[in-house]
């Protein structure tokens, strides 16, 4: 059993070996984005109050977006472990999910920080953006993001790193190269790869 968290500012990369760790060790990669739209797309109750507030242009509330985890986590495919990607995204959100874990007998094993200097970031977010031809990603809006995962998610790691369990990785390379100084960390912890089936 693998349970995973993976943690870096946009443009960090993490939604890229956040796949690519989940399939080493072949447990589901858990996205609040992939959540949301399949609590949507399945229709649930949760889903169609996601459905609302996001149709309304806010943020799902803490309380909301835990339950929605929550829901997907109790799924059979989690049951052999996880990656979570995107939650918890707040201090409020880590307390939701150790109450969680904790009524399981389950906790944490290790959580991945992806280290990206903030210049990196921006260049790389930018640079997705032309590709794509996305006209929201600004510079402004961009940093925006930034200073909200600094603000908001930046001190979970905080939480986490008095718990022992957070492995700083140099989000700066090629794909290959962060994705095997990610798998040494937590080799170097005891977790072995598919040890999850």
């Amino acid at each position: 059993m693998t349970r995973l968290l993976i943690v870096g500012p946009q443009g960090s990369g993490k939604g890229t070996q956040g796949i690519r760790i989940a399939e080493a060790f072949g447990i589901p990669t858990v996205s609040t984005g992939d959540v949301f739209r399949g609590a949507v797309a399945a229709g649930t109750e949760l889903g169609r109050q996601v459905k609302a507030i996001i149709e309304a242009g806010d943020l799902v509330p803490d309380e909301l977006t835990s339950a929605v985890v929550r829901e997907r986590l109790s799924q059979a495919d989690a049951e052999g472990g996880f990656l979570l990607d995107g939650y918890p995204r707040n201090v409020a959100q880590v307390m939701h999910l150790d109450e969680f874990l904790e009524g399981r007998d389950e906790e944490l094993d290790a959580v991945i920080e992806l280290d990206v200097p903030r210049d990196e970031s921006i260049d790389r977010i930018a640079r997705r953006a032309a590709e794509q031809g996305r006209t929201d990603d600004t510079e402004e809006v961009i940093a925006n993001r930034l200073a909200i995962y600094e603000r908001e998610t930046a001190p979970i790691l905080d939480v986490y790193r008095t718990r022992g369990i957070v492995d700083r990785i140099d989000g700066v390379g090629s794909l290959d190269e962060i994705t095997d100084r990610i798998l040494a960390s937590l080799q170097a912890r005891g977790l072995v790869r598919g040890a999850a089936a």
